[in-house]
């Protein structure tokens, strides 16, 4: 029996089915730490039902001093941490009651040449050191990774995040069963990192020029909503839970995902897994596991409005090629399913 104890940041749909089917393993006695939900994505705390864990409110997950007895006291052999970005999670890997254990350090921020990123290995040097292993999610942060001086044999690039597949899946025979949806998804933040601003104007270019537009239904929170009301075809659905988005993924015809920063983005992989075809920016991370433009989707430039409303009309116009897409996607994502998530997770855990 090994036992994981994982210190996460802001739970969600997708970590919660891959915490849950780890905590399944019976040789993995799971416990993880998180926040309480207080972002733009506001994921119901009964997602984690049924999973060991302690979720910190605002207080609680800047004291230091907590945190470290919450990992002591579950005894773990080893600790996950998320990256460097939280303080109270980076102290445990100096503790001196924690010494003894192993820490695996997930990331999934890709390279992207800035100072920033070269003065990191500097910064964090006696930390990045401290970790037996890193799991990061996709080349791109693979590259970053071997950047801050992880050994490549140190590394695993398919394994930070995963989806819930088997509950995604059989949504694409059931919208097999039918004409396919004449409607585009957006799924996130109502932000600029986003291209909610992008996305608008694309789309309603898109309406002047197709010939019985499509309605563009979109889903989430954020501090550009306000762009999205009183726009002609334009259906705000607002933030919704992961089992209320089914019926959702079920009736789209295709995804849009237009961001000007994504590192990896889940709502991607969770769109190519309900069979979906993908519209996505060159900056969407996952969009290089999963999507292959002309293929299952279309990949084009960032902050482009024309290349988005000709990805639009060109969705449109191959109607008929939509439903082979979305097989495509499918089995691009379906490496990423929780189950198969959970089954590397515990041979990571067993080989540090």
């Amino acid at each position: 029996m090994y036992k994981v104890v994982v210190c996460w940041s802001d739970i969600s749909g997708y970590m919660a089915a891959c915490w849950r089917s780890l905590a399944a393993i019976p040789e993995i006695e799971l416990f993880v730490i998180a926040f309480q939900a207080r972002t733009q994505t506001i994921f119901s705390d009964e997602l984690m039902q049924g999973i060991p864990c302690r979720l910190l409110d605002i207080q609680e997950r800047d004291n230091t001093q907590l945190i470290e007895q919450l990992v002591s006291d579950k005894k773990p052999d080893v600790v996950i941490v998320c990256g460097w970005f939280h303080p109270p999670y980076r102290h445990l890997a100096f503790s001196p009651q924690l010494q003894n254990l192993k820490f695996i350090m997930c990331m999934d921020t890709p390279w992207w040449g800035s100072w920033k990123q070269y003065l990191t290995p500097w910064l964090l040097r006696s930390y990045l050191q401290r970790m037996a292993y890193v799991v990061v999610n996709g080349e791109r942060s693979w590259q970053y990774a071997r950047r801050l001086g992880i050994p490549s044999n140190n590394i695993s690039s398919l394994g930070m995040c995963g989806v819930d597949y088997r509950n995604l899946a059989p949504l694409l025979h059931e919208r097999n069963q039918s004409p396919w949806p004449r409607s585009f998804l957006f799924v996130g933040r109502y932000s600029q990192e986003k291209g909610i601003d992008t996305l608008v104007a694309a789309y309603q270019r898109y309406r002047l020029q197709a010939k019985e537009p499509w309605n563009l239904i979109c889903c989430g929170k954020g501090e550009l909503e306000s762009q999205l009301e009183s726009q002609p075809g334009i259906d705000n659905r607002g933030f919704l839970q992961p089992d209320e988005l089914k019926d959702v993924w079920l009736n789209a015809g295709a995804f849009l995902l237009p961001s000007r920063f994504d590192p990896w983005p889940l709502a991607l992989v969770e769109a190519a897994s309900a069979g979906l075809p993908i519209v996505c920016t060159q900056v969407c991370g996952s969009s290089v596991e999963v999507i292959r433009s002309g293929y299952n989707g279309i990949v084009i430039p960032v902050d482009d409005v024309d290349a988005l409303t000709q990805a639009l009309l060109s969705i449109h116009d191959r109607y008929d090629d939509l439903a082979l897409w979305g097989k495509r996607a499918q089995q691009h994502a379906e490496p990423y399913g929780a189950e198969q998530w959970a089954d590397r997770w515990s041979k990571i855990v067993q080989s540090v």
